[in-house]
């Protein structure tokens, strides 16, 4: 059996690691719905804000309905590229919805 290290780490002062700090904006920016994993990270936004009482259970779902729809035309538009012009209005479509939403979320926690 292998002896155990109960030793921890330890730093003599003034040898701890540096942070560095990087100064953004305070707004992450927003990506443009062009892939799978864009349009699966709103998804998970919108998870997240329902969870948070940001957003309501009705617009959610909603969401939800648009990007599963969305994800079934990324599959159907590798077979057919006839059907790109459909996928780009849904994912047009879907990046209002989602500017509604945030701008929705923005003055809810302004209040």
């Amino acid at each position: 059996m292998a002896k155990r290290d109960d030793r921890q780490l330890e730093f003599k002062l003034g040898e701890a690691p540096k942070l560095r700090v990087i100064q953004g904006l305070g707004q992450k920016k927003q990506e443009p719905l062009a892939s799978r994993d864009a349009v699966t990270r709103v998804l998970i936004e919108a998870g997240a804000d329902l969870l948070l009482r940001r957003i309501s259970s009705e617009r959610a779902e909603a969401i939800e309905h648009e990007v599963d729809e969305i994800l079934k035309l990324f599959d159907m538009v590798d077979d057919n590229r006839l059907l790109f012009p459909v996928l780009q209005r849904k994912l047009d479509a879907l990046e209002q919805l989602m500017r509604e939403t945030r701008e929705k979320r923005r003055r809810v926690t302004r209040r």
